[in-house]
């Protein structure tokens, strides 16, 4: 006899396993599957973010910061160091056991909510049946009333530059290296890119950035990229924009890595190439030819604004669907649907998805940037306020970027906002609560901000949307 449940989720990353727990906490009966593999051999629960992207990344993001600092911001402080080294090996160390930790924490949250937890590969079949193949054992068919396709995302692959894990390598095994290289190439200058640019540059590599676009950081505000840009290239990253790449081959001392820049061929030799060109939907042996689950042009399951697909009770969450490739998305997208499932009322505000950028300085930002803004005809209103003139970031000797804030002129809503600077990607939180209250400049300027705060920046910003700053000239 097959297992059935209420709920089967197919992938246990930020998407899925959150999904299976609130669905749980309704007091349904819930299965996730999942058959992540790390380089060990070993399998784990939480997916890309937990196991090979957000975690790690940000684990080594944090070391090389302060890596970076000891070497030429301490002195400033006064703090007298001697030569500073780097010992790798215990920097992977670290990284791994972060990893692990989280990894078998999320074991232990499907344990403690009595979801069976099964290792394998989940494939939807017709009638809302699931093909499960564990690790180890036969292949069992699953009954589920509802399903939830969690599958996550994967890199995309060049065909001129594919991946060997060794020589030219994806943004996992980039962040696994187990020595510096001296010169490393990384294609792509967005927020992987740059991510993992940081790291390896501020270790000691020297890096090149080439990006396809002519426009850096395009994605962002200009104001906002514009300030990056400079701080990156101040920090020693060669960025390379409207640069194509056309070819990549591994020799005896290294990589010629072959682009185009303004239509001229150029060539760079690297002992590593990192691709990081973005992601794509995965969903390699997900879907039966009679499962009655559609794909877009992208491969991307289509799915309604609540994540319905197209088979009565299959729903569809996280990377896998169209929006923003983000753990939160992906993650406020399960609990709405597992919400749904239980017969509650449930939605997602996909207007205001914060977006960061974990380098030094971090990018951050909620809303329209104000280039959407004035494409959309709106009449709009702008403050900003520089780190320069905070007092906490001198005293952290972070006083690079600034806040920027776009409101309506009509009622004074507030329609973007974006952070280039010192824990952006902790301040935009009170932008995406104001935003999610539907919040005015005003409602900012009134509300009373700790000294001395970095948040401060974010009250100084909304003050001069009116030419109201009090600690920085107005225009």
């Amino acid at each position: 006899m097959s297992k059935s449940y209420d709920v089967v989720v197919i992938g246990a990353g930020p998407a899925g396993y959150v999904a299976a727990i609130r669905a749980a906490q309704h007091g349904l009966k819930v299965a996730c599957i999942d058959e992540w593999k790390n380089k060990d051999g070993k399998n784990a629960f939480g997916g890309t973010c937990l196991n090979a992207g957000c975690i790690p990344s940000k684990t080594m993001l944090e070391s090389s910061e302060l890596f970076h600092r000891a070497q030429h911001e301490f002195k400033k402080h006064g703090i007298k160091t001697g030569p500073v080294e780097v010992d790798i090996a215990v920097m992977q160390k670290r990284r791994a056991s972060i990893v692990r930790q989280l990894t078998n924490g999320i074991a232990g949250l499907l344990k403690a909510n009595k979801i069976d937890g099964l290792v394998g590969h989940g494939k939807l079949l017709a009638g809302k049946k699931v093909e499960f193949t564990p690790v180890d054992g036969d292949v069992e068919i699953i009954e589920a009333a509802n399903v939830i396709i969690a599958s996550g995302s994967a890199p995309i692959e060049l065909p001129f530059a594919k991946f060997d894990d060794e020589n030219i390598v994806d943004s996992w095994s980039a962040l696994e290296f187990a020595a510096i290289p001296d010169r490393l190439a990384v294609i792509g200058a967005g927020v992987i890119g740059l991510e993992l640019g940081s790291v390896w540059s501020r270790l000691g590599s020297r890096v090149t950035i080439i990006e396809a676009m002519h426009d850096f950081l395009f994605i962002a505000d200009r104001d906002v990229a514009a300030v990056a840009g400079k701080e990156f290239r101040k920090q020693g990253l060669d960025i390379k924009l409207g640069a194509k790449l056309t070819g990549a081959k591994v020799g005896k001392s290294g990589i010629s890595v072959e682009y185009e820049e303004a239509g001229i061929p150029k060539t760079v030799e690297v002992d590593k190439l990192v691709v990081a060109v973005g992601r794509r939907p995965f969903t390699t042996g997900l879907l039966a030819d009679d499962s009655g689950i559609q794909l877009d042009e992208r491969g991307f399951v289509i799915v309604d604004d609540e994540c319905r697909t197209r088979v009565k009770g299959v729903y569809a969450v996280g990377d896998c669907v169209r929006g923003p490739m983000l753990a939160h998305k992906g993650s406020e997208e399960g609990v709405m649907v597992a919400d749904l499932i239980a017969g509650e009322s449930a939605e997602m505000n996909y207007n205001i998805i914060p977006s960061v950028i974990y380098t030094a300085p971090e990018i951050a930002w909620v809303g329209k940037t104000e280039q959407e803004v004035k494409e959309s005809g709106r009449a709009y209103k702008t403050g900003s306020f520089p780190f320069a003139a905070s007092g906490r970031a001198k005293a952290m000797e972070q006083t690079s970027g600034m806040v920027k804030i776009i409101s309506a002129k009509d009622d004074d809503e507030i329609l973007g906002v974006h952070i280039v600077g010192p824990m952006a990607g902790e301040l935009i939180s009170e932008a995406v609560l104001a935003m999610e209250f539907s919040a005015t400049t005003e409602d900012i300027q009134r509300t009373i901000h700790a000294h001395p705060s970095l948040a401060e920046a974010m009250h100084e910003a909304a003050l001069a949307v009116d030419n109201k700053a009090l600690n920085y000239p107005n225009k």
